[in-house]
């Protein structure tokens, strides 16, 4: 099994805080009301939320995969980190054996935050993955972070 990482940051005017509990701690909720395109419904098979619990995610017309199942591996809300697995799921194209992801909201000096995201797609043998499926997944990731981003101005 091999693995390829990739890291992006997103700069924001929100405060930290804020930004992790709406991206993180709220995020099955909120995204589901801004983004209905993205994401059809959360359904949690396993725990609370918290380290553990095992969710499907089903996504929306506008999205190329139906669904994927993910692990919460770790969660800390007060340095602000989240860690998670997709596990199962057309996301992972039969070439993936999970797609690993640690997000971290780090406060900035001018009380704005950048959000830190490590993506780390664990391929089956020696499989070669796509630059523009994950070119794709990253300006995603970037359009979700910025849709969230700009609820929390509107809705200050």
């Amino acid at each position: 099994m091999g693995a390829i990482t990739y890291d992006i940051e997103i700069p924001s005017s929100i405060p930290a805080a804020k930004m992790f509990k709406a991206v993180v701690l709220d995020a099955d909720t909120l995204i589901l009301k801004i983004m209905p395109q993205a994401i059809k419904s959360v359904e949690i098979l396993e725990g609370d939320g918290g380290v553990g619990t095992v969710k499907i995610i089903h996504f929306g017309e506008g999205i190329q995969y139906k669904s994927a199942k993910h692990r919460v591996d770790a969660l800390d809300t007060e340095n602000l980190t989240h860690s998670y697995t997709i596990v199962e799921g057309d996301a992972l194209a039969g070439v993936l054996e999970s797609i690993t992801y640690h997000v971290k909201i780090v406060p900035t000096e001018d009380g704005g935050c950048i959000c830190k995201n490590r993506s780390i797609y664990h391929t089956k043998g020696e499989v070669e993955i796509n630059e523009e499926k994950i070119k794709e997944g990253k300006e995603k990731a970037m359009q979700m972070f910025k849709a969230i981003e700009a609820y929390l101005q509107a809705n200050a």
